[in-house]
Formats: C-alpha cells, structure tokens, sequence
C-alpha cells in the first residue's frame, strides 16, 4: 500500500505505464524522456504495490524497465515465455511456501542418522 505522499505524487506528476500479474501499476513522470532529453538526469519511474510493498514482488521484465535496463515497457500480456523459462514468484522466506530442507525443524521430516565419520573435538 502506498503512502499518502507518494499517492499525492503519483496522482499529480505520474502517468501509469501498465501493471503485472500481481497486480502491481508501473508510473512515470508525464512527459517522460521528453523533459529530459539531451540531459544526463532520467525520468523518474516508481511502482505501486497492490498490497504489501515487496520488491520481490516485481517481475523481472519490469523490474529491468524500472532500473534503466531497457527502456521498452513490457507488453500488456507480459513477455513471451519459452518452455525453459519458470514463473516468477515473489520471496517465499517466512510464510508457509518456504523452502525447508530435510531434517529442518519445521519440515516436519526427520533429521538423517549421523554417518559415524564425524569426531567431535576434545582438550587435552
């Protein structure tokens, strides 16, 4: 959610751009690289997040426009996708969907039986 400021801001100089599928809307500042060309200053891009403001949440395609990778806008559909290519997920670390490996306490799987090659240290 953004804050007010930002709402402000976005609602007086932003022009929107599109959104993902997570439901994220992609601004910039009106006028675009127009107001700035032959400049060494960039237009100003910025995300509103549609809920909680995670920045794992932004795809990579767009993620690439917002930091001045490409300056093509991703179209509305989203990127082409080949078979190789997996869905982008947000960061999972601390909800229920975390990766947990075997023998994690809260996997819920049990931990592997020592191999007996391990010697703990004693003084002398």
């Amino acid at each position: 959610m953004a804050t007010i400021g930002t709402r402000i801001y976005t609602w007086l100089r932003g022009e929107e751009i599109g959104s993902d599928s997570f439901g994220n809307r992609y601004y910039r500042e009106k006028g675009g690289s127009k107001i700035y060309q032959g400049s060494l200053r960039r237009e100003r891009r910025w995300v509103i997040y549609a809920g909680e403001a995670e920045a794992s949440k932004v795809p990579p395609e767009w993620h690439a426009w917002l930091h001045y990778t490409t300056n093509e806008i991703p179209p509305p559909g989203g990127v082409k996708r080949y078979p190789w290519m997996k869905e982008h997920r947000p960061n999972l670390t601390g909800t229920e969907f975390a990766y947990r490996p075997k023998g994690y306490t809260l996997s819920g799987t049990p931990r592997a039986a020592a191999t007996g090659d391990y010697q703990p240290w004693t003084p002398e």
